[in-house]
């Protein structure tokens, strides 16, 4: 029977096709790599998944990507564009700010379903409003996921990389 239950943990531990060593190269509460910059990152509240955005440490118009991913270290769940090749034309990206107000939203369809990635805070309401996280949209159903605590963010490239919407 013990036997039983320290396989048990290590099959938990050891998720199949991921190794120790690759969950060693991720940023610490990211799943974004070592060697990638952090656009976005939380833990989602409830659930103790993780969503990150990240980015090759150059990324401009022509060179470089931006990936979104989701799960837990060594089991990733989503992983959008699975290639990294093009990746500025899969994603859209907007920001809005004025006194007491920014948001910011970054957002990607794959088949019929819809994500973006949100960040907003609002100072106007009282006491003054910040939500993260990301929304995921398909033709019959909406979830918001909030992050737990505070996100990692660094969106000062991205305004230069995707062109406004129209």
């Amino acid at each position: 029977m013990k036997l039983f239950l320290i396989i048990a943990a290590v099959a938990v531990c050891f998720v199949p096709g991921s190794s120790l060593s690759n969950m060693q190269k991720l940023q610490p509460g990211t799943l974004c790599e070592q060697t990638e910059k952090i656009v976005f990152s939380c833990v989602i509240a409830n659930s103790g998944k993780t969503v990150s955005l990240c980015s090759s440490k150059e990324f401009t118009k022509q060179k470089g990507y931006l990936q979104y991913r989701y799960g837990v270290p060594g089991k990733i769940e989503l992983e959008f564009p699975s290639q990294r090749d093009q990746t500025q034309k899969a994603f859209k990206y907007s920001h809005y700010f004025r006194a007491q107000v920014d948001t910011t939203d970054i957002s990607f369809v794959n088949g019929d379903t819809e994500y973006s990635v949100f960040d907003d805070y609002n100072g106007e309401q009282k006491p003054a409003q910040h939500e993260q996280g990301v929304k995921v949209t398909t033709p019959k159903h909406e979830w918001v996921l909030i992050c737990r605590g505070r996100a990692k963010a660094h969106y000062e490239d991205l305004a230069e990389v995707f062109p406004e919407p129209e």
